[in-house]
């Protein structure tokens, strides 16, 4: 709201918000702390968790507390205070929190027993289901300048490819305009069928897992990014877009040139500007970044995000999505944390009222 925004529908593709104030300030989740009751929030900064503590209960393992490391390397403990009501909630990431409950004992009892951690429960399906929106880009060089931009949507598909805009490469940018001469064309598959796996690479927090995302491993996605690649040839290839473009480019070498800007090495078959667009969507891959899956919901934790088989700890974040927001999740998840801790809050008060009785 404070950057312009509005709750009032818009109509239009995928208008959104900013966190980028009038100043050029960015507003991030941290801002709120401000507002928060400082008696009752402590925060550690430079601090990693690389355990959390269970302890056996009467049926089940029982979070209570965890080792965390900070800045210089000393490891401390945190622990919950005797409370029922108290526990502990994972909020690390797509990628950090099944590797937390892994290295926490809580993951595929084969491969945590590899590596020598001893397990709390078996749960095979912790770094399973890993996902990520496949992105492609068409590098395009323009015999105009243009202005510099983050990215632009273009339109939504009906077959479930995002296109988007960034113009505006540094090395291309004229001193004297600030203008650049290049920019890309983005093709992302929206709802992206093929998952992966993550898993760890030693019991070291600081060591990143090895992830997996089987990029196209499924057809739909690749014919997917096939056909989202060649919405952007005629795009590229329209009467509208003619300024922006050499006259003699054609869609073979602008993913010939794409390749070559990307570094990746030129085979025999682009020689004479000749490549599969599906030969071309496997090798110029990149990650939107919107990693999501590994605790899902149904899977790993419960529709309240409990973990499933232990007490007193909850998964809250994109690892627990099933399945994309379709654009960038920033706002899905602060939402979703929004939604919980309300609910929390309730089940807490009407926990305390029942006892009251």
């Amino acid at each position: 709201m404070d950057n312009g925004f509005t709750y009032e529908h818009l109509t239009g593709t995928k208008i959104g918000g900013t966190t980028f104030d009038r100043n050029g300030h960015r507003r991030t989740a941290a801002d709120l702390l401000a507002q928060a009751e400082p008696k009752q929030t402590t925060i550690f900064l430079w601090a990693t968790v690389y355990k959390v503590l269970f302890k056996q209960g009467q049926q089940r393992p029982i979070a209570y507390g965890v080792l965390f490391k900070d800045s210089t390397g000393e490891t401390h403990e945190a622990y919950l205070k005797n409370n029922p009501n108290n526990e502990i909630i994972i909020s690390a990431g797509a990628l950090g929190s099944p590797q937390l409950l892994m290295l926490s004992g809580i993951g595929p009892s084969d491969h945590l027993q590899s590596l020598g951690i001893e397990m709390v429960m078996d749960q095979p399906l912790v770094g399973k289901n890993m996902i990520d929106n496949p992105m492609n880009a068409i590098y395009v060089t323009s015999p105009s300048p243009v202005e510099l931009s983050l990215s632009q949507p273009v339109g939504i598909t009906v077959f479930g490819s995002d296109i988007e805009s960034v113009s505006g490469y540094k090395y291309y940018i004229c001193p004297a305009s600030g203008l650049s001469r290049s920019g890309f064309i983005i093709e992302k598959v929206a709802d992206p069928i093929s998952t992966g796996y993550l898993k760890l690479v030693n019991t070291d927090p600081d060591h990143n897992p090895e992830v997996t995302f089987n990029y196209f491993q499924e057809p739909q996605d690749l014919q997917t990014c096939v056909k989202g690649l060649k919405t952007i040839g005629r795009v590229i290839q329209s009467v509208s877009f003619s300024k922006f473009r050499y006259p003699d480019a054609t869609f073979d070498s602008l993913l010939n040139n794409t390749l070559q800007y990307l570094g990746i090495k030129k085979s025999e078959r682009l020689g004479n500007y000749k490549i599969s667009v599906e030969q071309f969507c496997k090798d110029s891959v990149m990650t939107m970044w919107h990693y999501h899956g590994g605790c899902q919901v149904g899977q790993v934790v419960d529709r309240n995000y409990r973990v499933l088989g232990v007490d007193a700890l909850r998964v809250l974040d994109g690892s627990t999505f099933n399945s994309s927001p379709g654009t960038n999740p920033q706002a899905t998840l602060l939402m979703l944390g929004r939604y919980m801790a309300v609910k929390i809050q309730q089940e807490r008060l009407n926990m305390k009222e029942h006892v009251s009785m």
